[in-house]
């Protein structure tokens, strides 16, 4: 597949997630069979462009390309401006967001909120074409809400304007992440427009990757919240869009490795105290279907350093090695019994046939 003259390894991308697609996640992500990566969003305000998160959001040292880095805002020429400036720090792709349904960035007028003012849309999505010579996308929502989509106008904006590929969440901003996902939606933008389209939303096993892109026609999938816990999600959906046939989880030995390697790359970016605060939901998420999670919850919010995080880390997955050989599957781990906490924060199982219907 390829966006604008950049061809990508497969069809297969982690979606932009504040505060989750760091650089040590997104490169552990291409490690684990991810083709393409989106950074979390850089405001496109030049007040913020020096704040110690903005200088890591366009930090990509050691990054394997294609870089894509994903700006927000509402002033068209703002927007233009950051896309310069992350151009100028090694970004290959501009993505522009305006799927992020948050308040905080809604409230700004930006995100998934620019979905309601479609020339506004065209004015960004222009501007910020023009203003680079490298390929620019796009993030969407299937509209503001349920009784107010408008996808395929937007889609066809952005085709205009000359955005090389789009991202459709199948959700409303209304939405949330709550609901059935509109997969219908996404694949009416998909016969819509010429330029390439992810699917996005929900998308947590392989045999669902493959059953929405059978239904939608898209060219790509973007795994967003299925893969905080479980990077290899990608390798598991490259094995069987390949093959057919389900490719076995990792062994808790191969998932300890892959765990510590990621730490050590987090600490390293982040430094001790940081790094020790952030790591905590990554090592929520990856523990949260195993037993004793709550026992290193405990821990990895106790600890005070990266040395004792790291020590609690590596003594879990060692005890569970000697209980069992290998991590439950992506579908296995959904029905886990789970804090309510936990289970909030992942997306249900979507089901093709409920489309069908």
């Amino acid at each position: 597949m390829h966006i604008g003259g950049l061809l990508l390894p497969n069809n297969l991308a982690v979606a932009p997630m504040a505060g989750v697609t760091d650089r040590p996640f997104r490169m552990l992500c291409k490690r684990m069979g991810a083709g393409y990566a989106v950074s979390e969003m850089v405001a496109a305000n030049p007040k913020l462009w020096g704040t110690d998160k903005s200088r890591r959001r366009t930090d990509h040292a050691g990054e394997v390309a294609p870089i894509a880095v994903q700006i927000a805002g509402a002033d068209p020429a703002m927007m233009a401006d950051a896309a310069r400036y992350n151009v100028d720090r090694g970004a290959q792709i501009i993505d522009i967001n305006m799927g992020c349904p948050a308040k905080k960035v809604c409230n700004a007028a930006a995100g998934s909120a620019l979905l309601a003012d479609e020339a506004l849309v065209a004015r960004i999505v222009d501007a910020v074409v023009h203003a680079v010579t490298v390929p620019v996308t796009l993030k969407i929502r299937t509209g503001p809400a349920p009784h107010s989509r408008n996808a395929i106008t937007i889609a066809r904006i952005a085709q205009d304007a000359g955005i090389a590929a789009l991202a459709v969440h199948g959700r409303t901003r209304a939405c949330l992440f709550v609901g059935p996902v509109e997969f219908d939606t996404v694949r009416a933008v998909k016969r819509a427009v010429r330029i390439p389209v992810f699917a996005n939303g929900d998308i947590v096993t392989p045999r669902q990757a493959r059953d929405v892109l059978a239904y939608t026609g898209v060219d790509a999938l973007m795994i967003g919240r299925a893969a905080q816990g479980r990077p290899w999600i990608f390798r598991e959906i490259a094995h069987y869009l390949e093959t057919g046939r389900a490719l076995a989880p990792p062994s808790v030995a191969e998932a300890r490795s892959v765990i510590l390697e990621h730490l050590d790359d987090h600490y390293t970016f982040y430094g001790e105290e940081l790094g020790v605060r952030i790591a905590r939901k990554h090592l929520h998420w990856y523990s949260a279907s195993l037993p004793g999670a709550l026992a290193l919850r405990a821990q990895v919010n106790a600890a005070e350093s990266t040395v004792a995080q790291r020590r609690a880390v590596d003594g879990f997955f060692a005890r569970l090695a000697l209980e069992t050989e290998r991590l439950p599957r992506a579908d296995e781990a959904l029905r886990n019994d789970r804090p309510a906490a936990t289970r909030a924060a992942r997306p249900p199982a979507f089901e093709l046939e409920a489309l069908a219907a």
